[in-house]
């Protein structure tokens, strides 16, 4: 239980870097930690994120921009509506122009 821990450490601290008004996928994330098909274990940590206020699992999707993990929050449109806040537009549960709003962890290690 102890290694899942730790692992979901390191993924809020990923979804604690996505800028507000951007989104990153299960998949991204995975990738960035060097775990490339972990994405079902990024899913599992970001429904266990929602006792932690500090971190945005409303900017984590699925890879083709759905909102995947709504039924998570504590309505089924909180996470549509924070999105809204932060000016990502969503229908049909999907990210309008999801390309333009896509956060890639990756490019953490390049701009260093």
């Amino acid at each position: 239980m102890k290694a899942k821990e730790n692992y979901f450490d390191l993924v809020y601290q990923v979804v604690k870097l996505i800028p507000k008004g951007r989104v990153t996928s299960y998949g991204a994330i995975a990738n960035y930690l060097g775990l490339k098909s972990g994405a079902r274990m990024v899913g599992y940590a970001m429904n266990a994120s929602h006792t932690d206020a500090e971190v945005p699992a409303h900017r984590v999707v699925n890879r083709k921009g759905l909102l995947t993990g709504k039924h998570h929050f504590p309505t089924p449109t909180l996470m549509q509506e924070l999105l809204a806040a932060e000016g990502v537009m969503v229908e049909n549960d999907q990210i309008i122009n999801f390309e333009e709003h896509f956060w890639d962890p990756i490019l953490l290690d390049k701009e260093t």
